[in-house]
């Protein structure tokens, strides 16, 4: 079960077995602090050593570096493809959560091109691990289209707000936008750019969406 909109970035929502009230089905208590912690050390040594190692890493291993047992971990990810969906799920709430915190800014164009940047560096620093995933046969749009969608909306609202402001030319899409932003990545990752080379090529990016007379 994954978070709503409005949870925090990076946090995930799970319910497990041991953590439904006796009294109905329907009805849960939030985990306990250690039961969070642990979820979050899980979810990020799983990130770094499959991103480095591949998605064969055994489990043990990542129970290992996350410094729980094993059965905790199966508590929380009862399988493999569960963290793998997990991970993803995560940083898709990390974006959704910088997309919408940005939604009511005063200045939309700063808001968008903001959120273009950090956008550009989560995405930069996790391409190994989605690319393994996607090696792997793991179908991250179709796991997680729900929330790939909404996200997408938060996106839009934010494109559309910078364009009713003059910030952003008219015409421009968010699949176009944001694939500009991933080519970016893409390149940058093949090239081994680091981190202020990507925030220039960001930021012609950028350039290349504000209207003409802007720039």
């Amino acid at each position: 079960m994954t978070a709503k909109a409005g949870t925090a970035p990076g946090k995930i929502l799970e319910v497990t077995a041991d953590e439904i009230v006796d009294a109905s089905p329907c009805e849960s208590r939030p985990m306990r602090a250690d039961a969070v912690k642990n979820r979050q050390r899980i979810l990020e040594a799983a990130e770094s050593i499959f991103a480095t190692e591949g998605l064969s890493v055994p489990i043990d291993t990542v129970a290992e570096r996350a410094g729980v047992g094993v059965g905790t971990l199966y508590r929380h990810f009862p399988t493999k493809e569960a963290l793998f969906e997990a991970i993803v799920t995560a940083r898709l709430e990390f974006l959704l959560g910088m997309a919408d915190a940005r939604a009511d800014a005063e200045d939309p164009g700063e808001a968008l091109f903001s959120f273009l940047g950090e956008f550009a560096q989560q995405a930069s620093a996790k391409h190994d691990l989605f690319d393994a995933m996607s090696s792997a046969g793991i179908d991250i749009k179709s796991s997680c289209a729900g929330m790939i969608d909404e996200m997408k909306r938060s996106i839009d609202n934010l494109l559309q707000r910078a364009v009713e402001a003059g910030s952003v030319r008219s015409g421009v899409s968010t699949d176009e936008m944001i694939g500009l932003v991933v080519g970016v990545c893409q390149a940058g990752g093949h090239s081994g750019y680091d981190d202020a080379a990507l925030d220039r090529m960001v930021q012609i990016v950028c350039d290349g969406l504000r209207p003409p007379m802007t720039r």
